[in-house]
């Protein structure tokens, strides 16, 4: 995954508000969405090549998602897959404190990565670039660098959080997709410099990317409201402007079910 631009706690009526883009190779096969025939309590798409996923959620309010940290001249061809670190945590009984401190142990294994992890009463954040925290309430951006590093696209859609969460339900919903759809790229005197050609670096600085081969293939919004409800939305593509399949799902967190 490429972009997340969450809130966390910031709101009243909302615990945690996440809009997410996924960037991949078109040609890499991928399963959308849906609850695990193999872990029937993890609700997420699903790398079909290393197993692993970028985003995800559980029946327990369990959240976690991986971005790559860009940096191509540290490239490890061996190492592990990143997505793993997301589907471990989902399918695994630690809590998140635990899960981090194992990763921060083990990081440098693996390729440049942005891991968060938690859920919406206690969320951390690990580079394998920078250090472990645990997060405060606010409005949080991530892309291939480190947290809220200023990127146009992680500028831009902080900005577009804001606005969103004057909104509620699926009103909200479509503001944050309309960010997550802006296809328009950053000026060449903003690029950041990440070690790949300008003329990649302007294609890649776009919230939504398009290219002939590599682009955004999913973007999902998740909600988790204060009364317990949580609302996920995928909508993926494969080189088209327009989404090809949306999957919607909503449930309520064990622990709101049983006040009822």
């Amino acid at each position: 995954m490429c972009l997340i631009i969450f809130a966390y706690r910031s709101r009243p009526r909302y615990r945690l508000i996440a809009a997410a883009n996924r960037d991949e190779f078109f040609d890499r096969p991928t399963l959308p969405a849906q609850f695990w025939d193999d872990a029937p309590h993890v609700l997420a798409g699903r790398d079909l090549k290393e197993g692993g996923t970028w985003l995800g959620i559980t029946r327990q309010g369990k959240f976690a998602a991986v971005t790559n940290f860009r940096d191509p001249a540290s490239i490890k061809p061996d190492a592990p897959s990143r997505g793993q670190l997301v589907a471990d945590f989902l399918t695994g009984r630690v809590s998140a404190a635990t899960y981090m401190e194992k990763v921060s142990r083990i990081g440098h294994r693996y390729n440049g990565f942005n891991l968060i992890c938690g859920d919406p009463s206690d969320l951390f954040y690990y580079s394998n670039r920078g250090d472990l925290r645990r997060l405060s309430p606010g409005v949080y951006g991530l892309s291939n660098a480190l947290l809220d590093s200023p990127w146009p696209k992680v500028l831009k859609g902080k900005k577009a959080m804001e606005a969103a969460l004057q909104h509620k339900g699926t009103a909200l919903e479509e503001q944050l997709f309309h960010m997550l759809a802006d296809r328009k790229t950053a000026p060449p005197h903003r690029l950041p410099q990440t070690g790949v050609t300008p003329e990649w670096e302007k294609v890649l600085s776009a919230v939504f990317i398009q290219s002939p081969n590599y682009g955004t293939r999913s973007s999902t919004v998740i909600r988790f409201a204060q009364n317990g409800w949580v609302t996920f939305v995928e909508r993926s593509f494969n080189g088209s402007n327009h989404p090809w399949l949306e999957s919607r799902f909503s449930f309520l967190l064990p622990s709101k079910a049983k006040k009822r």
